[in-house]
């Protein structure tokens, strides 16, 4: 495989990744006005936070490569997170299972971004454009994002089963 194939497909990669973010972002943005005034806001709020932050490294690290954010991924991702919203329903105080659904999906997007960080610093010795990134603390923030999330995840689990 030649160094542009490889190139091309670490754009896609990344984008793939951007566009999961994308669709986070909204799912969090719902479940804070969903929450306003109890707890959970300042939870997805926090995590919102958190999730942005990660968001805008990704976009670094897609234009230090030269590439561009594909606004078609980034489409599709607002597309499907709308889908799952109807699905999930409005996840508010009283739908404690529409709730549970937004944090899988939220467990789902923080598994598959923890793999993000993993595979980009196992490849970063070969890619000089990555070579500032800390992607082990990425990794630890990441997993301080799991613990939280599948914590409340299984006190909802709790409360509704």
């Amino acid at each position: 495989m030649t160094h542009s194939k490889s190139t091309s497909h670490l754009h896609t990669y990344l984008n793939d990744h951007l566009a999961g973010s994308v669709a986070a972002l909204e799912l969090l943005d719902h479940l804070v006005e969903h929450h306003d005034g109890n707890p959970l806001e300042k939870f997805f709020r926090d995590l919102r936070t958190e999730i942005s932050t990660d968001q805008e490294t990704l976009r670094t690290l897609i234009r230090k490569l030269g590439a561009e954010e594909s606004s078609v991924r980034k489409a599709g991702a607002w597309i499907t997170q709308k889908i799952g919203q109807m699905k999930i329903g409005t996840a508010d105080a009283d739908d404690r299972f529409g709730l549970l659904q937004a944090l899988e999906a939220l467990a789902l997007g923080i598994a598959g971004k923890k793999l993000l960080w993993r595979l980009l610093g196992a490849i970063a010795s070969h890619r000089p454009e990555f070579e500032e990134t800390d992607f082990r603390r990425l990794e630890t923030r990441v997993e301080e994002q799991v613990t939280r999330v599948e914590a409340e995840r299984l006190q909802t689990a709790r409360e509704i089963f």
